[in-house]
């Protein structure tokens, strides 16, 4: 069931969790077992330490078995850090709702290791900028598939701006990065953008697809990005939420970029005739 319209609640109700659709499947339901497999991912991951501040991380957001050792390279570089809020920006694939901008009608996400609490002054702070269309009960998997990462990898508690983009144009990319760098300015915050790179091509050209986009991404460059997806260049299901992350990022001090890591499903499968693309980067001051 969704609804466009935010909760009624009043002082003293539960917190309104979203029921993760995907735990069980996409990565393991047993709270045990899905922390000790992240912490087996991130504790695999080599990243070599920045010489600065992570500003934002992008991520894959394909199931844990098939794309969580690329995004641990990312959450290693901000693990056993602090932040008071993450804002995660993806893709929407599963909701039948085609407005500009969607988030959650919820209070929190819900996973196996506990609510994730919404900011919701940011929520209503970006709504008021940008139009935030609320889903209650959504399926969509690649903002939530972020959530176990940040839990275990993070000290302490953390709220969370979730949203899901349906606007492929380049106005919504500027408009969404001029609002999360106006709202985060000075909030201890982290930036998210989920995304897989091409779909289902043979490992080689994929490989030459996916390079297009990890170069603009190693070079902090949003505006090569934004036009090698628009040609059609390079593929990634979360181009669009990556360019608006990047530009956030850039406003907010980030001055550096790095590719952490890059990979296919086949590197999995063993299947290399039809593959994924997934990489790890991280932007920086």
């Amino acid at each position: 069931m969704m609804n466009r319209q935010a909760p009624n609640k009043t002082a003293g109700d539960a917190l309104d969790v979203r029921p993760s659709p995907i735990a069980g499947q996409w990565y393991p339901g047993a709270p045990g077992t899905l922390r000790d497999r992240v912490q087996s991912y991130l504790d695999a991951a080599d990243v070599e330490p920045l010489d600065g501040a992570p500003v934002a991380l992008i991520v894959p957001h394909a199931g844990h078995v098939y794309s969580g050792g690329v995004a641990a390279h990312a959450y290693r570089l901000v693990q056993g850090q602090a932040y008071d809020v993450v804002a995660i920006i993806a893709p929407n694939h599963r909701i039948p709702n085609h407005d500009p901008f969607l988030t959650t009608g919820h209070d929190a996400y819900g996973t196996p290791l506990g609510p994730v609490p919404l900011a919701q002054d940011l929520v209503d702070a970006l709504d008021a900028r940008v139009g935030l269309s609320r889903m209650r009960r959504d399926p969509e998997h690649s903002l939530e598939i972020q959530l176990p990462f940040l839990q275990v990898a993070l000290k302490g508690e953390f709220q969370l701006l979730p949203v899901m983009l349906n606007d492929q144009s380049r106005a919504a990319c500027d408009a969404l990065g001029q609002a999360l760098a106006d709202l985060l300015r000075d909030r201890n915050a982290l930036l998210i953008a989920s995304t897989d790179l091409s779909h289902f091509y043979d490992a080689q050209t994929a490989r030459r697809l996916d390079s297009n986009v990890t170069d603009h991404i190693a070079d902090l460059d949003p505006d090569g990005l934004f036009e090698t997806l628009a040609s059609g260049k390079g593929k990634a299901c979360g181009g669009v939420p990556t360019v608006a992350v990047m530009l956030a990022a850039r406003a907010l001090g980030a001055n550096r970029a790095k590719l952490l890591k890059y990979a296919t499903s086949g590197d999995v499968t063993g299947d290399y005739h039809s593959v994924v693309g997934y990489a790890a980067a991280v932007l920086y001051a």
